[in-house]
């Protein structure tokens, strides 16, 4: 195992979650014999204080999926943001005893929604998870996440793959329940959402595997894969690697032209930039710039933008853009403020 400082391939998630226990108890509380994280709501936390719900909300946010997406979803559980998150093994779903314990624990009094990206595993074990809150009586309703333009093709049986919009969603959904919106307000702001938005990877190399310190694809030098899945999914082929600035430029036209029109006249976005997880932060500035630019050569106002790394995949050496439609409403929520360990602003 020659690229991970873990004492083995089997620590390497369970040691990760308990040191972010540790670093962030004042803001989450570990709870490992259910398997989850929830947030806590209390200025000064101890580990004896109650955690009641947050000011205003009838509904609790809970999401989850496979580590090594690092921040995604730990990173955004907090006031403003998620209830509750289910980290599962690597690139593996949590199971649906862990979503249905959190979802239990977090649910208001109008339920809970689950926000879930669109792979097969996530979807059946969410699916399960509300089957059992139904037994309960506790109402449960989903929004998945959809945003993947390259596998957005009628051939794919289960559609779009989720992907780098899946924050997004989640903090403009953490602004409105703390409006006090009910639960079918909520899922229909996220189901809106992600009719809205949509994102495209590229990469250069693969992420490395835990289990054998190998890569999980080999790429000959001066390619890249464009449309890659932030799990490794391979694009349908690999592509001349471009000059940045016609490499950004492509991906925004293919972006722009998947996303609705909005005003005539007058097309509005946020952008997301982010890595994949060995891209560096000088390389992503960059990416921002060249975003910029092109857009600005569009005609498309960028109302507001995020770069960093935030929906990571190990440390596969690429980056995606995600772009939402936006509107006057849905950037009053974005701007909310929200504290997590590791929302930016």
């Amino acid at each position: 195992m020659p690229r991970y400082f873990a004492d083995s391939p089997e620590s390497l998630v369970p040691d990760a979650l308990k040191g972010f226990a540790a670093a962030h108890a004042d803001l989450v509380e570990h709870h490992p014999e259910h398997g989850y994280f929830r947030t806590r709501r209390t200025a000064t936390p101890t580990p004896t204080t109650a955690i009641p719900a947050a000011a205003g909300r009838r509904v609790g946010l809970v999401s989850g999926g496979g580590s090594g997406h690092e921040p995604l979803h730990a990173g955004f559980l907090g006031a403003g943001l998620l209830d509750a998150v289910c980290p599962g093994q690597i690139f593996a779903s949590p199971h649906n005893r862990q979503i249905f314990e959190a979802s239990r624990a977090v649910a208001g009094s109008d339920g809970v929604l689950h926000i879930v990206k669109n792979y097969t595993g996530d979807r059946i074990n969410f699916g399960i998870a509300a089957e059992r809150l139904a037994h309960e009586n506790i109402r449960c309703a989903r929004v998945l996440v959809d945003d993947d333009l390259a596998t957005d093709s009628a051939d794919i049986a289960v559609g779009r793959r989720g992907t780098g919009a899946t924050l997004i969603v989640e903090k403009i959904l953490g602004a409105a329940a703390d409006e006090s919106r009910g639960l079918d307000d909520l899922a229909a702001l996220g189901a809106d959402l992600s009719r809205r938005t949509r994102s495209l990877a590229v990469a250069t190399a693969a992420h490395t595997a835990p289990g054998t310190g190998a890569p999980a694809f080999e790429l000959p030098r001066d390619v890249l894969e464009f449309g890659v899945g932030i799990h490794g999914e391979r694009a349908g082929g690999t592509t001349p690697h471009p000059p940045l600035t016609e490499l950004v430029a492509t991906m925004t036209d293919r972006l722009l032209a998947a996303l609705p029109h909005g005003t005539p006249g007058r097309r509005r976005v946020l952008a997301l930039v982010n890595g994949l997880g060995g891209v560096t932060s000088l390389e992503l500035y960059g990416i921002r710039h060249a975003l910029g630019v092109a857009l600005k050569n569009r005609g498309v106002t960028l109302d507001r933008s995020l770069t960093g790394t935030f929906v990571s995949a190990l440390d596969m050496r690429g980056f995606s853009l995600s772009l939402l439609a936006t509107d006057d409403e849905t950037l009053r929520l974005w701007d909310a403020p929200a504290r997590t360990a590791s929302w930016p602003r």
